[in-house]
């Protein structure tokens, strides 16, 4: 906090002041004096006019009247803030209460009890009330609209002092002999304060001041010191409330007149003067402590008696009465703010809420997000993450520093046992500085870090993550600290005050001027340096080789720490003071790009120093956001905190350094030619970048490519390659146009050139689908259409992410969206549109799902699904759509129904003489079918039956009524039966096909089970030809005498196949050379051993493989080459 003199104002005639009083709501100043003065002053506000709006506090005067009235010295001035009125009154006891009308103040009462004088006069916290203290002891309430309310004498007491309590049930009265009594509202005496700060001090003492805080604005923390009671001694107590046992305790060392909070509680100005050592005269002095008794800095005022101060509503300025003059200082508040990855960061504190609210402001995207937090200390910035460094209990000296992403998300919360005083962070590391001792954190997120970074890191993180040191230690760099709180507990005779740090080193500030410099990550100390002042703000600059110090009177100055200088003795040191001092300044940043570039605030002035010689000042009173590309971003935080919740981007100021204004107006006055020459003078990425976008604007090319080479932008140099190769002039000039936002320029250009896809595309690249759609409908062709629908839907999904489900209907109506428009219309609960809707869906939309809606119907008991089923699937076969009628019933869990269709399906196909492997899956499909449908069987059945026997009983029950079915309809076996027959059929073909032929022949002679399935025909064709092949002429004989014994056949076909066979067996006997082995096989019929469906072999063994599903075996040394089975392709479990 810094605190600096701005203004003087002279009061008429030399008239000493006795009074000042600052209206805090308007901003009025009331000032009374000798011979009956009174004037009422106003300075200048912020305005819409930017001089003005960048200031914190202008100084100039904007009204000054004189109010006529009082005769003599008028002594009490006080404001009701609520009703805006002033009470005043002077040494011959008049009292006048003034309001302000059109302009022009005017006497609204007056009141003179001329016994004696008024000492004190206080209204209270809603501005109802007034109590008057007079010298003689009388006490007069009196109400806002004039009415007395009560009066008491309190006998025998010299009245000096008096105040409201916050909650206006308390009077403090301050007594002439410097003793303070406790009433209640009604005048009635309670007791008398304990004053803990006059502990031992003898001879006659007196009241300088009262002030208690009422909590308007809220509280610094919980359970806050907010009354303040000072004597004129220098001794002064601050307690959280009128009984507090326990205050804080202060000894200004001075002659107090004066006391005051500011208009939120956290700095107390206590105004008085010293005796000078040297000098006969008196020192002004303003002394400003937080409310825990910390000193924050004194303020010298010139003039020979100062006598009253005042706060500025805002707390940004303070008013001084010194002899005829009113002084005006500034205050610089420490504000708990920080900036990072375009967001700024900042806390307030709410008169509805204990904890700071703490606010991440999105400046990019002017979006906000609150967090609050309890027991905030300070806010530390760097990169894309902040750390809040807070109390963890009130109760428990703990404290938490957490680790927040730039949108306020806690990511890593570190609990330490030292008061994180001073802290400062790197990118790979939080340092957190007590008085006595300091603690690092290597704290990790999930970001890209450089190789050099992640090396660094890792050769740190093997010995672990956190250490401690104390501030008196010499810690080598090994890895020797440890996390070791008891060092935090050891003193030092020399404080800590300041900490920076960069990625390479880490500075130590402490109050004797020594600076301690050690390495990161690994901590060691490098060098101890003295600059002869008490840092107070301490930054590096981006290489590490530079200081900057601001002591806490507000003198900035420059060590550079790696210069080799003799000192007076001719020894060489390290580090030397830089000749450049500075005073009054309250901020400053160093270059994030540049080593030799600074900007820093003094007083209402920002000034840009490049390598110690300052460019000419700017106007404002911003706080340094980053320095970065030769542009300083900067935040006018006391405009942003006057009204918190509503951060605005006019707080906002961006300033551009000379170097980058001098090569903008080259460029734009002189000449990209003379442009290029002074950035080659005075090169930097900035500047390149800058000469580049004006040779591109003016499609200087090959400038524009350098320029890009200069500054690193690869695509930048990909732009310019791409638009070296379009092939008009006015094509360039639209990419350009785009390539600098500039994006209804582009547009128009295309359109010129009359290429709206060029237009069309990018609109699409914006994501503007509006304009694309209007782009669309000025023109016609094939691949509109698509994207038309495409662009209805995207505005669609524009209007109902935003629940205007009204404007996306008619979108999604012309995209044709039916699953986004289904959804519209049940956001509006439009039924009606959504049955219109359904009825124009195809069939077997997916928006229509038959299993649901019979789900549905059953479970709310709808008797006429069955009908409406039927009736639907006999529309379906009338249009000959057997297997969509299949999937109708399929879907709708009608598995009976279904495996009958898919039963009749795979008939006709057997008939037609289709493909058997097609008449295969028929048969399966429709066997399945009838697997689902016992399932289902049983498992209603279980539903049905409850209690201990319900296993048993579902499982009969299920029994009992598939038998009634299957007696109804045996079609069900034989829906195994066809697949076993096509299965066997194809089996034989492709072993004899594959040089199998004794197990081809032993598959076909499966087939004369099936002859009700296959055509006779087809079977013994091919069990001829199997047995021909395996040279089993028996078996082959037989199936010639059943192929001539067909009555399917013509006389002509059977003359053929007796033909054949007269051929064959006249060369061969009609002998089977292996009769045992098929003796088995050829007999067939009842007691028949099971047959493996991989082989067509009959299985012989106890152990085979039996599918779970068509319950069909297979030899157990078959089995482990399939995965699924060979007839129903089920997977093997």
């Amino acid at each position: 906090m810094l605190f600096y003199l701005t203004k003087k104002i002279s009061i008429p005639n030399n008239v000493k002041l006795k009074c000042v009083s600052w209206n805090k709501g308007q901003g009025f100043i009331a000032c009374g004096g000798e011979n009956g003065l009174l004037q009422v002053l106003k300075l200048e506000t912020q305005t819409d006019d930017a001089k003005l709006r960048s200031l914190a506090a202008p100084s100039n005067l904007s009204m000054r009247h004189t109010l006529e009235g009082h005769s003599g010295s008028v002594q009490v001035v006080t404001w009701n803030e609520q009703y805006q009125k002033l009470t005043t009154s002077d040494e011959n006891g008049l009292i006048i209460l003034w309001m302000l009308y059109k302009g022009s103040w005017f006497k609204e009462m007056t009141t003179n009890r001329s016994k004696s004088v008024v000492r004190s006069m206080s209204w209270n916290a809603d501005g109802q009330k007034i109590c008057i203290a007079y010298e003689d002891g009388a006490v007069i309430v009196g109400s806002v609209d004039g009415n007395r309310i009560w009066g008491k004498d309190l006998k025998g007491i010299q009245l000096s002092h008096v105040t409201w309590s916050a909650d206006s049930e308390v009077l403090l009265f301050g007594m002439a002999n410097g003793e303070i009594h406790i009433y209640d509202n009604q005048g009635n005496f309670i007791m008398k304060m304990k004053l803990s700060c006059l502990v031992n001090v003898t001879g006659a003492i007196s009241i300088a001041g009262i002030h208690w805080y009422h909590g308007t604005e809220g509280y610094v923390e919980p359970d806050c010191p907010c009354l303040a009671v000072c004597f004129d001694n220098g001794r002064c107590q601050i307690m959280r409330h009128e009984n507090d046992q326990n205050p804080v305790l202060i000894d200004t060392g001075m002659y107090v007149v004066g006391v005051q909070w500011n208009h939120i509680g956290s700095v107390l100005a206590v105004a008085g003067f010293q005796k000078a050592a040297t000098q006969d005269k008196n020192v002004n002095i303003v002394q400003f402590y937080t409310p825990f008794g910390e000193h924050l800095g004194t303020l010298k005022v010139p003039g020979k008696e100062i006598s009253a101060l005042s706060w500025e509503g805002g707390g940004l300025k303070i008013a001084l009465a010194v002899d005829s003059f009113i002084y005006f200082a500034n205050i610089r508040p420490n504000y708990k703010w920080g900036y990072c990855s375009n967001t700024v960061v900042y806390a307030y504190t709410r008169p509805d809420r204990p904890e700071h609210c703490v606010v991440f402001w999105d400046i990019k995207h002017n979006e906000k997000h609150v967090k609050y937090v309890k027991g905030l200390i300070s806010i530390t910035t760097c990169g894309d993450f902040c750390i809040l460094a807070t109390k963890a209990d009130e109760n428990h000296p703990q404290f938490v520093l957490v680790l927040c992403n730039s949108i306020g998300t806690p990511l890593d919360p570190k609990y330490i046992d030292i008061v994180p005083l001073f802290v400062a962070m790197t990118k790979t590391h939080v340092i957190a500085a007590s008085k006595e001792a300091f603690y690092t954190w290597q704290y990790c997120v999930a970001k890209k870090l450089t190789a050099l970074e992640i090396n660094q890191i890792t050769r740190s993180r093997k010995e672990g993550r956190e250490r401690i040191y104390h501030v008196d230690d010499t810690p080598s760099g090994s890895m020797d600290g440890v996390l070791d709180y008891s060092k935090a507990i050891q003193g030092t005779r020399d404080p800590i005050c300041a900490i920076t740090a960069s990625d390479k080193i880490l500075i130590v500030g402490r109050e004797s001027g020594t600076i301690q410099r050690y390495s990161l990550p690994n901590v060691g100390l490098i060098q101890k340096y003295s600059v002869n002042c008490r840092g107070y703000q301490l930054s590096l600059n981006c290489n590490s080789s530079r200081l900057a110090v601001i002591d806490i009177s507000g003198v900035l100055t420059f060590f550079d720490l790696d210069a080799r200088v003799m000192d007076s003795t001719g020894q060489q040191v390290v580090g030397e003071l830089l000749k450049l001092e500075r005073r009054d300044v309250w901020d400053m940043k160093w270059a994030k790009d540049n080593p030799d570039l600074f900007a820093m605030m003094e007083k209402t002035r920002m000034y840009v120093f490049r390598n110690l010689d300052p460019e000419e000042p700017i106007q404002t009173s911003g706080y340094i956001c980053n320095f970065e590309d030769l542009e300083i971003k900067s935040v006018l935080l006391d405009e942003i905190l006057k009204d918190p919740e509503h951060p605005n981007k006019d707080y906002l100021i961006n300033f551009e350094i000379r170097s980058l204004r001098d090569s903008r107006a080259l460029v734009e006055k002189v000449g990209i030619k003379d442009a290029s020459q002074f950035i080659e003078d005075n090169p930097h990425p900035r500047l390149w970048r800058l000469l580049a976008e004006a040779a591109l604007q003016k499609l200087d090319l090959y400038t524009a490519e350098q320029a890009f080479v200069h500054c690193k932008d690869y695509q930048g140099i990909k732009f310019v390659k791409r638009l070296g190769k379009l092939p008009s002039e006015s094509m360039k000039q639209a990419e350009v146009a785009g390539y600098f936002g500039r994006f209804e320029e582009a547009e128009r250009t295309y359109l010129k050139m009359d290429r709206r896809d060029l237009a069309i595309g990018l609109r699409l690249k914006l994501g503007d689908w509006f304009r694309v759609l209007q782009l669309l409908k000025t023109g016609s062709g094939d691949a509109d259409d698509s994207l038309m629908e495409q662009a209805n839907n995207a505005i669609g999904d524009y209007f109902a992410d935003r629940q205007k489900w009204l404007n996306a209907v008619q979108y999604y109506v012309q995209g044709r969206n039916q699953e986004r428009l289904a959804e519209c219309y049940y956001m509006l609960e439009d039924y009606e549109g959504l049955e219109n809707l359904a009825i124009s869906l195809p069939e077997n939309h997916k928006l229509l799902p038959w299993n649901k809606a019979v789900e549905l119907a059953q479970n709310h008991n709808m008797k006429e699904i069955g009908s409406l089923l039927a009736r639907y699937a006999s529309h379906l076969l009338e249009k000959n759509k057997t297997l969509d009628a299949i999937a109708l019933y399929r879907k709708a869990n009608y598995f009976l129904d279904a495996a009958k269709l898919m039963f009749k399906v795979a008939d006709e196909e057997a008939k037609k003489g289709s493909k058997p492997l097609r008449v295969k899956k028929l048969y399966v499909m429709s066997a399945l079918l009838i697997e689902q449908h016992h399932e289902q069987m049983k498992n209603a059945q279980r539903g049905k039956v409850k209690g201990k026997s319900s296993e048993a009983t579902s499982a009969l029950a299920g029994l009992l009524e598939e038998e009634v079915l299957s007696t109804t309809d045996r079609f069900t076996d034989n829906a195994w039966r066809g697949a076993e027959a096509y299965h066997f059929f194809i089996l034989a073909q492709r072993q004899l096909y594959e040089g199998y032929v004794d197990a081809a022949l032993k598959t076909a002679l499966h087939l004369k089970d099936y002859e009700d399935i296959i055509p006779p025909v087809e079977i013994y064709s091919l069990l001829a030809l199997c047995a021909c092949t395996s040279r089993a002429f028996g078996t082959c004989s037989k199936a010639f005498i059943k192929l001539e014994s067909l009555e399917s056949l013509s006389s002509e076909q059977k003359q053929q196949y007796e033909d054949l066979a007269l051929e064959i067996f006249t060369k061969h006997a009609p002998k089977d050379n292996r009769k045992p082995q098929l003796g088995s096989l050829m007999e067939g019929g009842e007691g028949k051993l099971p047959t493996c469906v991989a082989t067509g072999s009959p299985i012989t063994e106890d152990q085979f493989w039996m599918c779970s599903v068509c319950k069909h075996g297979v030899l157990a040394q078959e089995i482990s080459h399939y995965s699924f089975c060979p007839l129903c392709h089920s997977p093997v479990g």
